[in-house]
């Protein structure tokens, strides 16, 4: 068994859906999973019907439209024919949704996590029919799955836990020897409501399949020819890493490289199944292969810049030192925020935290720290990390750059760094 994943960027029109075809038929086998994305941008367009529902209802019919006018436009592009069934399909589930707006969610409206996961999926949910007809019709013989059946979660909506168990045991009782289409992002709780797997969760629906189906491998496709040592808008001379351990991936993600999150590694690496990420614009190459050994890992330096960051520097107005119970204290509160802190540093008198930037959320930490912290900070920062630097890696990248702070281990350098 394989399994493939198609993000947005790979079925963004009707040309990219071709595409996917000609990769299934040269690549996939007869014994295939595919986990498929929202088409494009239409998870943004979804996110903008489910704000229109909360907020500003003038709105929805817009919103509507639009997501109808862009499935159509693909739909008439793929299927010249009409009276195709594929029509009848796709109506209905912009039936459902148009139920879930107007009637079966009215109750839960003010309860925007829930409300956002009875909506958001519609958009994977549309994809998959959409593209297991076209296979269908170029005589790639497929079965549409719907993952709500088969990934069973908790009800914690927008972030939902994986009831592994039961989902191990619906996922074990797919027949071999067929090819699968289904949805990436979604699952569904014990009642049966929709529920989504939070940030990269289509990776992460990927890593499900395979680890329940003990694949051979994932595969996922990209726009890019595989992982990049750093993102090429901020270092232009960035190379293709081929090979990369398990533990590198979770340790790049974790400092903020868009890679592959860390909840989609570990199930693999738990089976040792390795994990290749591929370019959908040129399948014929190699890309990148995740796997259990490290011996790579070490023979190009990483760059990961994360921007918009915020860096608090907090020091008690009694000017007594800094002590377990202010840094209880502290972390209490960002936790209550739900702060992720992406590097702290401490002195006797002071400690910094440096976050990504919310203005809204800064604005309350300011005036709740205010009352017993003297609090600096500086806006529009980079967090710079590079691992397995060496001086030279450092003095290339930071240059002229004002650094506000720096850090240091055996493998990692991290710097907080002006945006300039």
């Amino acid at each position: 068994m394989k399994i493939f994943k198609f993000g947005g960027a790979s079925v963004k029109d009707a040309n990219s859906v071709k595409n996917i075809a000609k990769i299934v038929q040269e690549y996939g086998g007869n014994d295939l999973i595919i986990i498929i994305s929202a088409m494009g941008k239409m998870t943004n367009a979804f996110e903008w019907l489910i704000n229109s529902y909360c907020y500003n209802t003038s709105k929805i019919k817009l919103a509507l439209n639009e997501i109808v006018d862009f499935h159509n436009n693909i739909l008439w592009e793929l299927f010249p024919d009409r009276k195709h069934e594929i029509y009848v399909e796709i109506n209905e589930l912009l039936f459902q949704m148009e139920d879930v707006i107007n009637k079966k969610y009215t109750q839960n409206k003010d309860d925007y996590d829930r409300t956002y996961d009875s909506l958001i999926g519609f958009g994977e949910l549309i994809s998959t029919k959409i593209i297991s007809a076209y296979l269908q019709c170029n005589n790639i013989n497929n079965n549409w799955l719907d993952v709500r059946k088969q990934i069973k979660t908790n009800s914690d909506f927008r972030q939902a836990k994986v009831n592994w168990e039961t989902t191990k045991a619906n996922i074990s009782g797919l027949e071999k020897n067929n090819i699968y289409i289904t949805q990436g992002f979604i699952a569904s709780n014990s009642a049966n409501e929709m529920t989504s797997l939070g940030r990269e969760g289509s990776d992460f629906s990927a890593s499900i399949f395979g680890f329940c189906t003990n694949a051979e491998s994932v595969t996922i496709w990209k726009d890019v020819p595989g992982v990049l040592n750093a993102d090429p808008k901020h270092y232009p001379n960035a190379k293709k890493i081929d090979k990369m351990s398990y533990r590198e991936a979770i340790e790049l993600s974790y400092y903020g490289a868009t890679v592959i999150h860390p909840k989609t590694i570990k199930p693999l690496e738990n089976k040792l199944i390795p994990l290749y990420v591929k370019s959908f614009l040129n399948p014929e190459n190699e890309g990148t292969v995740i796997q259990k050994s490290t011996e790579n890992d070490t023979l190009l330096p990483s760059y990961i810049f994360v921007e918009n960051q915020i860096l608090f520097s907090i020091s008690p107005k009694d000017f007594s030192f800094i002590a377990e119970e202010n840094i209880s204290s502290i972390f209490e509160t960002l936790a209550k925020f739900k702060i992720k802190v992406n590097l702290i540093q401490n002195s006797a008198l002071s400690f910094s935290v440096c976050f990504q930037n919310n203005k809204k959320k800064v604005t309350q930490l300011l005036s709740l720290f205010s009352k017993d912290y003297e609090v600096k900070y500086n806006e529009n920062l980079i967090l710079l990390t590079i691992r397995h630097y060496s001086e030279n890696t450092i003095n290339e990248i930071i240059n002229d750059r004002e650094v506000l702070l720096e850090q240091k281990t055996r493998s990692s350098a991290r710097f907080v760094i002006s945006n300039s």
